[in-house]
């Protein structure tokens, strides 16, 4: 899978946005410590910017932002045949990444926070959904042909935002968290979208559903 494979299943800007606060809130429930939590979202990152996020560790790492001009996707591999830093003892971006954004997206191209200490952008694949238009886009990119078959580590790095389904959260959430994930109560939180004292239990009796409120306020989701 590539970014070109991911532009065709993601689903629209709204559906996005509410599954990556679901994926911050279920984080949040099973580790009350942010620093070990895979996904984030910010929803007073910016002036009218909401910012989702997530880190694997070891530099893989993805941001999203909502904004009123849509959504801009960006992601990095570190280990990919594609980084910055793979060919050359000078840093550059694959040819293709980042060529094509269009303008209103572009100040994210350059945000301090997608980029290394030099300003080099650390960036392996980028996709883009304008307000008003009916897909994402990416650019026109020729892949390296060598590698297994994650040439820009969209495969990795979106899994979870290509498939939504209870069970590949579950899944990868029981694995990283070392703690059993519950199917029924991810997909009673996928269908609610409403975090309750109920589900908090069920995901994480050690904390309450009060416990939260600072975590429920930050990613604005509703509870």
């Amino acid at each position: 899978m590539t970014v070109h494979d991911v532009s065709r299943a993601l689903p629209g800007i709204e559906d996005l946005r509410r599954h990556c606060r679901g994926l911050a809130m279920r984080d949040a429930v099973l580790s009350p410590d942010r620093v070990a939590r895979f996904h984030s979202f910010d929803a007073r990152w910016g002036e009218g910017e909401q910012l989702a996020t997530v880190r694997y560790g070891m530099g893989d790492e993805y941001a999203i932002v909502f904004s009123a001009a849509g959504a801009y996707v960006r992601g990095f591999a570190h280990e990919s045949l594609m980084s910055p830093w793979a060919r050359m003892d000078v840093p550059a971006i694959w040819t293709g990444v980042l060529d094509d954004v269009p303008d209103v997206f572009r100040p994210y191209v350059t945000e301090p926070a997608f980029c290394d200490g030099d300003g080099v952008p650390t960036v392996t694949c980028c996709l883009w959904h304008p307000t008003g238009e009916s897909a994402w886009r990416t650019g026109s990119i020729a892949f390296p042909g060598e590698g297994d078959g994650d040439p820009d580590g969209a495969n990795i790095l979106f899994e979870l935002l290509v498939d939504r389904s209870p069970e590949a959260y579950a899944t990868r959430a029981s694995d990283y968290y070392e703690t059993p994930v519950d199917v029924e109560t991810v997909h009673s939180l996928l269908d609610r979208h409403l975090l309750t004292p109920k589900i908090v239990a069920a995901l994480n009796p050690d904390i309450e559903l009060a416990d939260l409120a600072e975590d429920i306020a930050g990613i604005g989701y509703p509870a």
